[in-house]
């Protein structure tokens, strides 16, 4: 360390110390006891307890939802409300005495009034003494409250409310277990600033013995005439602001290793360990172009008319619910169950003739309007910022970005607050609930619709059974791994049985194997489900095995909505033709029979096209022929380029081609033409597509 810095650190520490030690070094260790069980200090030990723990108590009352008000909230003159909490900090406490007594005193602003309807008179009494100190430390409460309320992610509340808790129902189960770390911090220090409070009580309460003669006074008045004592008690007082600040020290003091950054540690190693760690299906194979098709799922996406071969079920084949098991009249109850809860058991459809068609019109950042009958499970796909999540949380109520008017079965629900519209929601992440173990997490949506905890438990046990997380009831979300936190977080949406489902990338953190497994149970569920379904995906599979219509956005906007086979061979999005592992164009035709392509050069096509039409080339990555030198012959269509990336799919091999003029294509060739043509990263080849090969689909 630098001497320039470290002098003048040694010299704080010793300003800092030197006072302390000066108490330590003066107090008469043998007279201590008899100093401290004084009748006078005695009387003022317990008149400071009852007044720091009023001040603590009073402070709750007022302070947590004020700094719930600050950190959730925005309103007009904020940043005044704050000013105002910070002011006591700063201000000198006899001059908040001053203030406290031209307000609340027999002659201040309310004093007077006080007086006359309440017969209260503060200044003066113990209850005044709990005033003042109220006011001088309540401020340490509420800033150190109102951080942790800003650091907690708004998803733990949200998803809480969108399972039907209300607002007071998710402050108290949800909003402070997760902030009682912040919590407890400010109120210690809270409680320990009103028992060292001296100016603003004297000046307000006044120093009267056994009425508003607390600690710090006494010490006061034992500085007179008994300076031994004055020192005895002010070792007391000491040692109880160093207690609390070491048992803060974790929090205040920078000291001891944050809990969540430990369990997040902890999580990221059980995963590697359970082999279900978190993958999020990437938008693209490689750069610029598509995902690759799974390596269980070799064929094209239009001979995908239903589920790959580890999805065994389709939605129509799915058995049939138990007649005893109707759905919902209403959100917030919950009909008598059909499953025991003693193993694995598929979740079956209902009979009742209760249904929630849906109809939304969405405007804002998003804007389209969805119609959907009962039964109906929507795939919702686009780029990263095309509004898929906006329009969720839109359905959801949850954001100012846009705005939903939506109906389901009938009823009015946009206009109704979050937990009363019957939409459970999924997020990316789960947003299960940390302080909540798995089994408590599932029943939460049916604990606030008003089950009995007992049979909620029951319920919640089952769905976990059905997602083959039954055996992790009893953990917490940091004791599981990225997989078995998403199936908890999907059975604790499906256990709440909404009017409308809202998935955002359920699976995604989910191996393949268990991928499948989940997305059985979930078509089965959704093949009876009496609403609609928003799942928003990345895969092409789980588009194709779970949803009847795909809706495609981008820039906030539908480009495409219409049944997987549909966008499967028709896609108009550039985006979609890459996810579903196909070479995307876009052009605008010219009147020669070619396209100019937006990203530069021409394309030339078989199919004739109006001139002027914005269409979107869509090439196979197989119709992508690969050469070491120009070709001769029938392709009318050759660019030179360089190899960028080579993946593995399957028994084949697809080949990244940047080109400098145009935009990048893939070719799918097998590993043998790979090594023919000695394939490597920087190898320059030439690309060729037949104009037959080349499907236009209007944009």
């Amino acid at each position: 360390m630098p001497v320039a810095l470290a002098v003048p650190a040694l010299l704080a520490i010793a300003f800092l110390l030197v006072p302390l030690l000066g108490i330590l070094t003066r107090t008469r260790w043998g007279e201590l006891g008899s100093h401290l069980s004084s009748e006078g200090v005695t009387e003022a030990v317990k008149l400071s307890l009852l007044v720091s723990c009023g001040a603590l108590a009073l402070s709750l009352v007022l302070g947590v939802p004020l700094a719930w008000l600050l950190a959730r909230v925005d309103f007009p003159g904020k940043a005044l409300v704050r000013s105002l909490v910070l002011l006591p900090m700063v201000l000198p406490p006899t001059v908040g005495g001053v203030a406290l007594l031209l307000g609340f005193g027999r002659r201040g602003l309310l004093g007077p009034w006080l007086e006359d309807t309440f017969g209260i008179v503060l200044p003066f009494h113990t209850s005044g003494a709990v005033v003042a100190a109220t006011f001088v430390a309540m401020p340490f409460l509420v800033i150190s409250l109102e951080g942790t309320l800003a650091g907690l992610r708004p998803a733990y509340e949200e998803t809480a409310a969108s399972l039907g808790a209300s607002p007071v129902r998710v402050f108290c189960t949800v909003t402070l277990p997760l902030v009682a770390p912040g919590l407890a911090a400010g109120a210690a220090l809270t409680w320990a600033r009103a028992l060292g409070e001296f100016g603003a009580t004297i000046t307000f309460a006044g120093n009267l013995p056994g009425t508003t003669q607390t600690l710090p006074l006494q010490v006061y008045l034992l500085l007179q005439d008994q300076p031994e004592a004055a020192t005895s008690v002010s070792l007391l007082l000491l040692v109880i602001a160093m207690a609390v600040l070491v048992a803060l020290r974790g929090r205040w003091a920078g000291g001891g290793q944050r809990g969540g950054d430990v369990r997040g540690r902890t999580r990221d190693r059980r995963s590697s360990r359970d082999g279900d760690r978190p993958k999020r299906p990437a938008d693209t194979a490689t750069a610029g172009v598509g995902a690759a098709p799974a390596k269980n799922d070799p064929a094209p996406a239009e001979d995908r008319p239903v589920p790959v071969k580890d999805d065994p079920a389709p939605a129509e084949n799915s058995p049939a619910r138990a007649k005893n098991d109707p759905a919902p009249a209403t959100y917030g109850t919950v009909p008598p169950e059909d499953i025991t809860g003693h193993g694995p058991a598929e979740p079956a459809p209902t009979d009742s003739g209760e249904r929630w068609p849906l109809y939304a019109s969405v405007t804002g950042f998003t804007e389209l309007s969805l119609d959907a009958e009962p039964g109906t499970t929507v795939a919702v796909v686009g780029p990263n910022g095309a509004g898929k999540t906006t329009l969720l949380r839109a359905l959801l109520g949850l954001t100012p970005r846009a705005r939903a008017r939506l109906a389901l079965g009938g009823t009015e629900a946009g206009t109704l607050p979050p937990h009363r519209r019957g939409v459970a929601w999924v997020p990316q992440d789960g947003a299960l609930f940390p302080h909540l173990s798995a089994l408590a997490n599932t029943a939460y949506g049916l604990r606030a619709q008003g089950v009995r905890r007992a049979e909620a438990r029951r319920r919640a046990r089952a769905w976990l059974e059905r997602l083959d997380v039954g055996h992790l009831a009893h953990r917490r979300p940091a004791q599981l791994s990225g997989g078995q936190a998403g199936r908890v977080a999907l059975a604790r949406a499906l256990a709440a049985r909404p009017r409308l489902l809202l998935l955002d990338e359920p699976l995604a953190a989910l191996d393949q194997t268990t991928r499948a497994h989940v997305r059985h149970t979930l078509r089965t569920h959704l093949a009876g489900f009496g609403g609609v379904c928003l799942l928003v995906t990345h895969d092409p599979v789980e588009a194709v095995s779970l949803a009847d219509r795909v809706l495609v956005l981008e820039d906030g906007r539908a480009v495409q909505d219409a049944p997987p086979g549909e966008v499967a061979r028709h896609p108009r999005s550039p985006w979609v033709a890459r996810m579903l592992g196909r070479n995307a164009l876009a052009g605008t035709a010219a009147g020669d029979g070619t396209l100019l392509l937006d990203d530069g050069g021409r394309l030339v096509v078989a199919d004739p096209v109006t001139e002027g039409a914005a269409v979107l080339a869509v090439v196979a990555p197989e119709a992508v022929a690969l050469h070491r030198t120009r070709p001769q012959g029938s392709p009318r269509n050759v660019w030179p380029g360089t190899v960028r990336e080579i993946t593995a799919v399957g028994s084949r091999l697809r080949v990244l081609v940047g080109r400098p003029d145009g935009p990048d294509l893939v070719a799918e060739v097998t590993t043998q033409a790979a090594a023919e043509l000695g394939l490597r990263d920087g190898v320059e080849v030439f690309t060729s597509v037949k104009a037959t090969e080349i499907t236009l689909v209007e944009r």
